[in-house]
């Protein structure tokens, strides 16, 4: 049980917090069409981050949110420029612009030779959820401790506070949000303020994302933003219901997939373990083929849209 508390319970609960906060976020995304932005966010945050260091010299949680945030804004304002500048559709403006700034990131890094400091390519694509490791942890009792309780790796205190910001956003602006996924033209007619609702719903992705980038890395932001509500909507044509079952795969996927990456390996007769996050990737990727093969709704009758 100790080693439980030590080496498991916090990545556990970070790869939980992560997969349900990005795919409430997802939902809308996938109603606007609009999934690769979070693909894209989460690629771009490697130069800001890397950026943030060569100018700082440091890992500090604040200067790599600001060099990732920044990068994040310069990307948004080019998919735009863009699609306005090229006439291109969104998705094609979006690929371009998060693969080539992604690829200059990772010349970025090897140029730079920072993978000496702990900040490489394995680490932003896999993120670093074993090394989550509760020191303090060695009883029940340490979960009621305050001096246990302030050695918790500062990574779930920050994924929590973006969680519940998250959250609170979606309750807040629901009806906007909901509006403006379905009918953009009806939601200014009505004073909704798409325009705002969209800009607001992409900063959240990209704080979600940038927050995420060190525990988790790009691979569970981006299946996660994407599998789960993807494949809650092959599930319901109510948003309400698509919203719950989109929780309820994120949590499986997060739950289950850690527990085979640690301990898979071991019950098939092999001494070794798997990636976190590779693993709870795939598994929510599975969950997807599977929602495509036997969802209700995976074939498209008349193209019925989803009802709030």
């Amino acid at each position: 049980m100790a080693d439980f508390l030590m080496l498991s319970l916090v990545p556990l609960v970070v790869a939980v917090t992560i997969s349900l906060t990005c795919a409430l976020l997802g939902n809308f995304l996938v109603l606007r069409r609009q999934s690769l932005i979070g693909d894209a966010i989460s690629h771009v945050a490697l130069p800001g981050i890397v950026a943030s260091f060569l100018i700082t010299g440091t890992l500090a949680a604040s200067a790599m949110m600001i060099g990732a945030g920044v990068a994040a804004l310069v990307t948004v304002a080019m998919i735009e420029l863009i699609k306005h500048l090229g006439r291109v559709e969104s998705s094609a403006a979006m690929g371009v612009v998060f693969t080539a700034i992604f690829a200059l990131g990772v010349l970025m890094l090897e140029w730079n030779d920072a993978s000496g400091v702990h900040l490489d390519v394995e680490h932003a694509l896999y993120g670093n959820l074993e090394s989550l490791i509760w020191f303090e942890g060695v009883h029940w009792s340490s979960l009621f401790d305050p001096k246990a309780l302030a050695d918790l790796p500062p990574q779930l205190a920050r994924v929590a506070w973006v969680g519940l910001m998250v959250l609170t956003f979606v309750v807040v602006a629901w009806r906007p949000l909901v509006v403006g996924s379905f009918d953009s033209a009806f939601a200014a007619s009505i004073q909704a303020r798409p325009v705002l609702t969209d800009l607001l719903l992409v900063i959240m992705v990209a704080i979600t994302a940038i927050a995420a980038f060190d525990a988790v890395g790009s691979i569970i932001v981006i299946a996660m933003f994407i599998c789960p509500a993807a494949a809650a909507r092959l599930m319901t044509n109510h948003l309400g219901k698509q919203v719950a079952w989109s929780q309820v795969f994120a949590l499986i996927s997060a739950v289950l997939g850690y527990v085979l990456a640690g301990y898979g390996p071991g019950w098939i007769g092999f001494e070794a373990s798997l990636s976190a996050a590779g693993m709870i990737a795939s598994l929510t990727g599975l969950i997807l083929l599977l929602a495509c093969l036997f969802g209700p709704h995976r074939r498209r009758d008349g193209g019925q849209p989803a009802s709030a």
